[in-house]
C-alpha cells in the first residue's frame, strides 16, 4: 500500500470546548509519531484561514508543548462558524493544492463533517490526491454513528456541577429557578442536569428537551405540582424547547416582543447567548401562579463549552485518541473518513474508534432516543446510566 507523499493541515471549526486542543495534540502528535506527512500546518479560524492563507507551522510543537495545549480550554488554532458550499471548497483546496497538502484533518461537528466530503468530492474530480478525516467535537453529542462525542462529557459534567450548587443554593432560599442550557435539536446536555441528584435533594425537579413538544399549560400544571409539594421547584431546560408547531420558543418570544429574529451565520435562530428564555418562563409562572413568588431564571449560555477546570477525564482521553485514531485510519489507508466511538462495554467502561464514510455523519443529527425521556419532564435511569461514565465522578456533599 503507498500512501500519497505531502503534506497535512489541521483545524478546529465550530463551538469550542474544554476538550478540543486535546485532538488536536493527538492528531499533531501522531503524525510526528508516524512520519504521515512533511510538514504539518493549522489553520487560523478553520476554513476562513484555509481559504486566506493565514496558517502556523504544527510541526515544531514539542511534546511538553502539545500536553499543554492538550490541558488547554478553547480552540487554540481559532474557530470559524463559515459553512463552506462547493464554491468555497473549490477555493479552499485551490489554496491546499498549492502548498501540496494531502492530509486535511477538520476537528468539529457534522457540518464539518460535510466539509470534508465536499472537499474530498472536489480534490477527487480535479484528479488530485487530497485525503479528508473528520475528527469528531460536539458539545450537543449530535453526531449520528457515535456513542458520543467529545466535548459532551465536560459540558455534562459543568452542569451537573451546576445544577447541585444552584439546588443547594434553591434549598437554602426556597423558590422557583429555571436554568436554560444548550441544545437546539438535542437534548442530551440538558439531561446531564439529572446526574446532579442526590439522596441531598439537589438538582432539578423538571427537566425540558426538545425532543419533546413543550406545552405552556402542561409545563405550569408541572410546576405548580412540585411547587406545591416541595415549597421549591428546580427547572432545566433546553434552549431548543419547541411547540407543537415545531417553532422553538425562544423564536415565538423573539417575534412577539420585537417583530424580528436574530439569526447566525448558518440561518439558525439564535439562542444561545440570551436570558429571554428564562425571563419569559419566569414571567409566565408568576403570571399563572402568582406574582409574589420568588422566581429566578439563569442562561448557562457559552460557559458550558469551556468551563476551565471542569473537565470529564476520559472526556479528555477519548478527545486526544479520536485525534490519534484519524492519523492511523490515514495510515491504514483510507482515503478518507469520519472517525466514530462506540462504547463496547459499560463494565468495565470501553470504547473503541471506528472510521466511517464522510457521507454517513455529514449534515445528519443524533436526538435523544424517546425511551430516555420520561413524562416530558424527566429523564430516565437507562439515561443516567449511559452517562456517569462520559462524566465521571461529581462533588460528594453532605447536609443536616
Amino acid at each position: 500500500m503507498t500512501l500519497p507523499a505531502g503534506n497535512a493541515i489541521i483545524a478546529q471549526s465550530g463551538g469550542p470546548t474544554v476538550v478540543i486542543n486535546a485532538s488536536l495534540a493527538g492528531v499533531v502528535e501522531a503524525i510526528q509519531e508516524s512520519g504521515l506527512a512533511g510538514s504539518i500546518f493549522g489553520a487560523r479560524h478553520a476554513v476562513r484561514g484555509m481559504l486566506e492563507g493565514h496558517l502556523c507551522d504544527l510541526g515544531q510543537l514539542d511534546q511538553d508543548s502539545l500536553n499543554k495545549i492538550a490541558l488547554t480550554p478553547g480552540a487554540t488554532l481559532g474557530s470559524s462558524r463559515d459553512k463552506p458550499d462547493e464554491d468555497y471548497c473549490r477555493k479552499i483546496f485551490e489554496q491546499l493544492s498549492t502548498r501540496d497538502i494531502r492530509y486535511f484533518f477538520y476537528i468539529g461537528g457534522n457540518d464539518s463533517a460535510d466539509t470534508c466530503r465536499i472537499i474530498s468530492e472536489v480534490s477527487q474530480d480535479a484528479g488530485y490526491e487530497l485525503r479528508a478525516f473528520h475528527v469528531p467535537k460536539t458539545i450537543d453529542n449530535d453526531l449520528v454513528l457515535n456513542d458520543h462525542t467529545p466535548g459532551f462529557g465536560s459540558a455534562a459534567k459543568f452542569v451537573a456541577c451546576a445544577l447541585m450548587g444552584d439546588s443547594l443554593d434553591n434549598k437554602a432560599l426556597p423558590g422557583i429557578k429555571i436554568d436554560v442550557i444548550m441544545g437546539r435539536h438535542a437534548g442530551f446536555l440538558t439531561a446531564a442536569s439529572a446526574l446532579a441528584r442526590t439522596e441531598h435533594g439537589t438538582g432539578p425537579n423538571l427537566i425540558y428537551l426538545p425532543e419533546s413538544i413543550f406545552d405552556i399549560d402542561r409545563f405550569i400544571t408541572d410546576v405548580d405540582r412540585v411547587y406545591s409539594k416541595e415549597g421549591r421547584c428546580m427547572i432545566a431546560v433546553s434552549e431548543g424547547i419547541h411547540n407543537s408547531e415545531g417553532t422553538s420558543i425562544t423564536q415565538m418570544l423573539a417575534e412577539q416582543l420585537s417583530g424580528s429574529v436574530e439569526r447566525d451565520a448558518h440561518g439558525n435562530v439564535q439562542l444561545s447567548g440570551s436570558g429571554a428564555l428564562g425571563d419569559y418562563l419566569a414571567r409566565l409562572i408568576r403570571e399563572r401562579l402568582g406574582s409574589k413568588l420568588r422566581v429566578r431564571a439563569d442562561t448557562f449560555g457559552y460557559l458550558q463549552r469551556s468551563f476551565a477546570d471542569c473537565v470529564s477525564a476520559s472526556d479528555r482521553t477519548e478527545a486526544r485518541e479520536s485525534g490519534r485514531a484519524a492519523v492511523q485510519a490515514a495510515l491504514d489507508g483510507h482515503t478518507g473518513a469520519s472517525l466514530t466511538i462506540r462504547r463496547i462495554s459499560d463494565h468495565p467502561y470501553t470504547v473503541e474508534y471506528v472510521p466511517v464514510p464522510l457521507q454517513e455523519v455529514a449534515r445528519k443529527t443524533k436526538v435523544m432516543p424517546a425511551s430516555w425521556i420520561k413524562d416530558g419532564c424527566d429523564v430516565t435511569e437507562d439515561f443516567i446510566e449511559y452517562a456517569k461514565p462520559l462524566v465521571g465522578p461529581l462533588p460528594v456533599i453532605g447536609s443536616i
